[in-house]
Protein backbone atom coordinates (compact mmCIF):
# COMPACT_ATOMS: atom_id res chain seq x y z
CA UNK A 1 0.00 0.00 0.00
CA UNK A 2 2.71 2.47 1.31
CA UNK A 3 4.54 1.63 -2.07
CA UNK A 4 1.27 2.66 -4.33
CA UNK A 5 1.15 6.12 -2.44
CA UNK A 6 5.14 6.67 -2.90
CA UNK A 7 4.37 5.26 -6.66
CA UNK A 8 1.50 7.62 -6.87
CA UNK A 9 3.47 10.67 -5.28
CA UNK A 10 6.18 10.60 -7.57
CA UNK A 11 4.69 10.18 -10.92
CA UNK A 12 2.49 13.45 -9.36
CA UNK A 13 5.46 15.15 -8.75
CA UNK A 14 7.14 14.36 -12.65
CA UNK A 15 3.83 15.53 -14.11
CA UNK A 16 4.32 18.75 -12.59
CA UNK A 17 7.67 18.63 -13.35
CA UNK A 18 7.09 18.27 -17.15
CA UNK A 19 4.38 20.62 -17.20
CA UNK A 20 5.81 23.46 -15.21
CA UNK A 21 8.55 25.65 -16.99
CA UNK A 22 11.57 25.80 -15.08
CA UNK A 23 12.06 29.15 -12.60
CA UNK A 24 14.53 31.68 -14.37
CA UNK A 25 15.76 34.57 -13.11
CA UNK A 26 15.06 38.08 -14.92
CA UNK A 27 17.38 40.58 -16.15
CA UNK A 28 16.77 44.09 -14.86
CA UNK A 29 15.74 45.03 -18.25
CA UNK A 30 13.53 41.88 -18.69
CA UNK A 31 12.05 43.33 -15.23
CA UNK A 32 11.33 46.54 -16.47
CA UNK A 33 9.69 45.41 -19.90
CA UNK A 34 7.81 42.88 -17.49
CA UNK A 35 6.62 46.16 -15.27
CA UNK A 36 5.93 48.32 -18.22
CA UNK A 37 3.53 45.35 -20.44
CA UNK A 38 1.38 45.46 -16.98
CA UNK A 39 -1.24 48.24 -16.93
CA UNK A 40 -1.37 50.17 -13.08
CA UNK A 41 -4.25 51.75 -11.90
CA UNK A 42 -3.75 54.60 -9.90
CA UNK A 43 -5.09 54.39 -6.60
CA UNK A 44 -6.33 58.26 -7.19
CA UNK A 45 -8.67 56.87 -9.51
CA UNK A 46 -9.77 54.00 -7.60
CA UNK A 47 -10.62 56.71 -4.91
CA UNK A 48 -11.97 59.23 -7.42
CA UNK A 49 -14.56 56.32 -9.23
CA UNK A 50 -15.45 55.91 -5.48
CA UNK A 51 -16.60 59.53 -4.92
CA UNK A 52 -18.34 59.12 -7.69
CA UNK A 53 -20.70 56.20 -6.69
CA UNK A 54 -21.26 57.72 -3.23
CA UNK A 55 -22.58 60.96 -5.04
CA UNK A 56 -24.71 58.55 -6.94
CA UNK A 57 -25.96 56.91 -4.07
CA UNK A 58 -26.86 59.68 -2.27
CA UNK A 59 -28.97 61.10 -5.43
CA UNK A 60 -30.58 58.52 -5.76
CA UNK A 61 -31.55 57.74 -2.69
CA UNK A 62 -32.78 61.06 -2.37
CA UNK A 63 -34.76 60.37 -5.87
CA UNK A 64 -36.11 57.10 -4.57
CA UNK A 65 -36.57 58.25 -0.30
CA UNK A 66 -37.67 61.84 -0.64
CA UNK A 67 -36.16 62.32 2.58
CA UNK A 68 -32.60 63.94 3.40
CA UNK A 69 -31.79 62.47 6.33
CA UNK A 70 -31.74 58.99 4.00
CA UNK A 71 -30.03 61.10 1.19
CA UNK A 72 -27.52 62.09 4.06
CA UNK A 73 -27.03 58.83 5.59
CA UNK A 74 -26.03 57.59 1.81
CA UNK A 75 -23.40 60.05 1.39
CA UNK A 76 -21.91 59.77 4.84
CA UNK A 77 -21.46 55.89 4.26
CA UNK A 78 -19.47 56.59 0.92
CA UNK A 79 -17.45 59.22 3.11
CA UNK A 80 -16.61 56.53 5.32
CA UNK A 81 -15.30 54.18 2.14
CA UNK A 82 -13.74 57.35 0.36
CA UNK A 83 -12.11 59.39 3.12
CA UNK A 84 -10.04 56.70 4.75
CA UNK A 85 -9.11 55.54 1.20
CA UNK A 86 -7.59 58.64 0.14
CA UNK A 87 -5.58 58.34 3.72
CA UNK A 88 -4.41 55.25 2.58
CA UNK A 89 -3.53 56.31 -0.93
CA UNK A 90 -1.81 59.63 0.30
CA UNK A 91 0.58 57.24 2.60
CA UNK A 92 1.45 55.07 0.09
CA UNK A 93 2.05 57.45 -2.89
CA UNK A 94 3.59 59.56 -1.10
CA UNK A 95 7.25 57.98 -0.65
CA UNK A 96 8.27 54.65 -1.56
CA UNK A 97 11.24 53.28 0.17
CA UNK A 98 13.38 50.60 -1.64
CA UNK A 99 13.47 48.33 1.59
CA UNK A 100 10.92 45.79 1.31
CA UNK A 101 10.45 45.49 5.05
CA UNK A 102 9.74 49.68 5.53
CA UNK A 103 7.20 49.14 2.54
CA UNK A 104 5.53 46.66 4.15
CA UNK A 105 5.21 48.55 7.31
CA UNK A 106 4.23 51.34 5.58
CA UNK A 107 1.43 48.96 3.79
CA UNK A 108 0.21 48.09 7.19
CA UNK A 109 0.52 51.33 8.71
CA UNK A 110 -1.57 53.09 6.50
CA UNK A 111 -4.22 50.26 6.41
CA UNK A 112 -4.53 50.61 10.02
CA UNK A 113 -5.20 54.04 9.79
CA UNK A 114 -7.60 53.40 7.28
CA UNK A 115 -9.42 50.85 9.36
CA UNK A 116 -9.52 53.29 12.88
CA UNK A 117 -10.79 55.98 10.51
CA UNK A 118 -13.66 54.20 8.99
CA UNK A 119 -14.62 53.00 12.56
CA UNK A 120 -14.27 56.22 14.12
CA UNK A 121 -16.64 57.86 11.52
CA UNK A 122 -18.65 55.05 11.63
CA UNK A 123 -19.13 55.61 15.42
CA UNK A 124 -20.17 59.28 14.98
CA UNK A 125 -22.68 58.68 12.46
CA UNK A 126 -25.86 58.93 14.80
CA UNK A 127 -24.12 62.19 16.17
CA UNK A 128 -23.24 63.87 12.94
CA UNK A 129 -25.98 62.72 10.79
CA UNK A 130 -29.62 64.03 11.32
CA UNK A 131 -32.18 61.36 10.82
CA UNK A 132 -29.89 58.63 9.80
CA UNK A 133 -30.93 55.64 7.93
CA UNK A 134 -28.55 53.11 8.45
CA UNK A 135 -29.47 50.38 5.38
CA UNK A 136 -28.61 54.01 3.45
CA UNK A 137 -25.75 54.30 4.74
CA UNK A 138 -24.69 50.70 4.16
CA UNK A 139 -25.74 50.01 0.96
CA UNK A 140 -23.18 53.22 -0.01
CA UNK A 141 -20.69 51.58 2.02
CA UNK A 142 -21.28 48.59 -0.29
CA UNK A 143 -21.59 49.97 -3.43
CA UNK A 144 -18.45 52.17 -2.65
CA UNK A 145 -16.22 49.00 -1.85
CA UNK A 146 -17.39 47.31 -4.55
CA UNK A 147 -15.84 50.18 -7.00
CA UNK A 148 -12.06 48.30 -6.22
CA UNK A 149 -13.06 45.30 -8.06
CA UNK A 150 -13.93 47.30 -11.21
CA UNK A 151 -10.66 48.91 -11.28
CA UNK A 152 -9.24 45.55 -12.91
CA UNK A 153 -11.69 46.45 -15.94
CA UNK A 154 -10.30 50.07 -15.95
CA UNK A 155 -6.38 49.19 -16.42
CA UNK A 156 -5.08 50.42 -19.94
CA UNK A 157 -4.09 47.43 -22.28
CA UNK A 158 -0.46 46.99 -22.58
CA UNK A 159 1.62 48.67 -24.69
CA UNK A 160 2.50 45.99 -27.49
CA UNK A 161 6.42 46.24 -28.02
CA UNK A 162 7.84 45.91 -31.57
CA UNK A 163 10.54 43.27 -32.23
CA UNK A 164 13.11 44.05 -34.96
Amino acid sequence: MTDTIDQGARIASETDEATDPPFKTLSREEAQALRASIPQVSPWRVVAAQAAAGLVCGAVTWLVTERSGAAWSALYGAAAVVVPGALLARGMTRGTSSNPGAAVFGFMFWELVKIGVAVGMLLAAPRVVPGLSWPALLVAMVVCVKVNWWALLWRRRPVATKTT
